[in-house]
């Protein structure tokens, strides 16, 4: 298939996706062609292709949702791409008090074709973890690789495995013990795509295989799900190593960050 092709595929089948039974206390609400999502960490909006709305209608939606976060006291995530319409959505977004953030870029891949992608490195044990003290353990890892506070992902992770194991699938990787790199899998029911997620590796152990080895993990486990395509937003550190493995690049996603001031949280 083209980049084409797969990107055509990639927005009917992923944009917007609501899952079909998301955690409790997660709530995904469909206004037109967007849909937003209450519950988690941050909140989140998600449109189609074609946003649906222009003009003086365009920024009133983006108010409504922003002020229903604002009143949570929340920040929020609107998640755009480079070929949405209408044009100047991001221009309106800002106008808005959103920022962007790190632009990544959009690759598809066949699962089948990412299964042997790589095998675990000499010293390195990759496996499944459903366990609350790995995910504290993964959290700890991603705060060391960032140089900030991850704690929420062990929660996260906990939630979603502990709602849907069989669609939600993390996979950690160790060197005597020590979690190295850690990344998930989350399955998209009824769209033939799973996500990839994570891979994030602390610095001594980069270069030796390791990501591409949570690919193939994760492809695999893909594939005995019946799943056909693998979908990444991909920084520009883990884009070429993907390419290299066959993964096609369609589009690129910026996301837009709307955060409450501390003058809005105090309700003034």
């Amino acid at each position: 298939m083209t980049p084409v092709q797969l990107r055509d595929l990639y927005d009917a089948r992923l944009r917007p996706w609501v899952e079909p039974d998301p955690p409790p206390g997660v709530l995904f609400e469909r206004f037109g062609n967007l849909v937003r999502v209450t519950g988690r960490e941050q909140g989140f909006v998600e449109s189609g292709p074609d946003v649906g709305l222009e003009g003086a209608g365009l920024d009133a939606a983006i108010a409504l949702h922003r002020d229903h976060f604002a009143a949570r006291g929340e920040e929020m995530e609107w998640k755009t791409r480079a070929h949405d319409r209408p044009a100047d959505l991001v221009d309106r977004l800002v106008a808005a008090g959103f920022e962007p953030q790190e632009r990544e870029t959009v690759l598809v891949g066949i699962a089948a074709d990412m299964a042997e992608a790589g095998r675990a490195p000499s010293g390195i044990h990759i496996r499944r973890t459903e366990e609350p003290a790995d995910f504290a353990r993964i959290a700890a890892m991603e705060s060391a690789v960032w140089g900030e506070d991850w704690t929420w992902l062990g929660d996260d992770l906990a939630r979603e495995v502990g709602h849907d194991p069989e669609h939600f699938l993390v996979f950690v990787a160790e060197a005597d013990e020590e979690v190295v790199s850690a990344a998930w899998l989350a399955n998209k029911p009824g769209t033939g795509f799973a996500g990839l997620w994570g891979g994030s590796t602390l610095r001594p152990w980069r270069g030796r295989g390791i990501y591409r080895a949570l690919v193939a993990t994760r492809a695999r486990a893909a594939l005995d799900r019946g799943v056909e395509y693998l979908q990444v937003d991909a920084s520009e550190g883990s884009r070429p190593i993907l390419e290299r493995l066959g993964f096609v690049a369609v589009t690129t996603t910026t996301p837009y960050v709307w955060r409450p001031s501390e003058r809005s949280l105090a309700g003034a």
